[in-house]
């Protein structure tokens, strides 16, 4: 299912639309998210965001239009392709979704142990992806002994475990207070600029979407720097979604001078 060039999108929307008990969800979206880019899906509560990630996933099927993931449809694959194509994607969902029985050294496993990975191995590669979120010290505590934002943290740890093609991430800050999003937030940029991982992100935080755009992840300080003033991060794209349909879909610099009077009222 590997794309078959770096120049086909890694994501693919053809027209898609998708109604519940006879409501419109989703109408006629289309867009690509191309290898190595950071896409920021943007709108108000109830715009289609989070059906749109199912979609993504395979979890939902559309009602019309094609889904593309790795540049095959979603629609023509097996159970077996959907859940092969699902190995290669990580899911950082909006509540942490943590299995409150298993501590975070299991939680953070699953994927591998559901790929039958050698005990030893599993080990390493779970104490690394600890590692990368800052949690390592927690790997025997579990989820109830854990803070929001640090089950948010191993959620990501699990997420990129598999070292994966492609993340999603649900509204990874939601419910979490400033400081803490802030937290999340850079570790989705050192995701980003050490793996050049290609992603979709939900936020309903402006702050979020303008800060992956506008800093990167610096190795020698390991820490998160803003890019030089007026700069921004070329990989982040913007998709808006209004009443189920895309209002914008373009770069940081396009969106923030859009004369749109919607776009520039939600964004004030």
């Amino acid at each position: 299912m590997q794309a078959s060039s770096a120049n086909e999108p890694i994501v693919e929307f053809r027209g898609v639309s998708i109604a519940f008990d006879g409501v419109s969800v989703l109408r006629d979206v289309s867009f690509r998210v191309m290898h190595g880019e950071t896409r920021m899906i943007l709108g108000p509560a109830g715009g289609g965001k989070s059906v749109l990630m199912k979609l993504a996933n395979g979890l939902l099927m559309p009602d019309a239009g094609e889904v593309l993931i790795f540049g095959k449809s979603l629609s023509s694959m097996s159970k077996n392709e959907i859940y092969a194509m699902r190995a290669r994607v990580g899911m950082v969902f909006q509540e942490s979704a943590l299995f409150d029985s298993l501590n975070v050294e299991d939680n953070v496993a699953y994927r591998l142990e559901e790929e039958h990975v050698p005990f030893d191995e599993v080990h390493e590669r779970v104490v690394e992806a600890l590692r990368f979120v800052e949690l390592e010290k927690a790997i025997n505590k579990f989820p109830a002994e854990l803070s929001g934002g640090m089950r948010r943290r191993v959620s990501i740890a699990r997420a990129i475990i598999s070292k994966p093609d492609l993340i999603l991430y649900d509204s990874p800050t939601a419910g979490l207070d400033p400081i803490t999003s802030t937290t999340i937030i850079e570790l989705v940029v050192k995701q980003r600029d050490v793996s050049q991982t290609t992603s979709l992100l939900i936020t309903h935080r402006l702050q979020d979407a303008f800060t992956m755009a506008t800093h990167r992840y610096d190795v020698t300080s390991n820490d998160m720097v803003p890019l030089p003033a007026g700069e921004v991060d070329s990989s982040v794209r913007f998709l808006v979604l209004h009443e189920g349909s895309i209002l914008f879909d373009g770069t940081t610099l396009e969106l923030t001078h859009s004369t749109d009077p919607w776009l520039k009222a939600y964004l004030a």
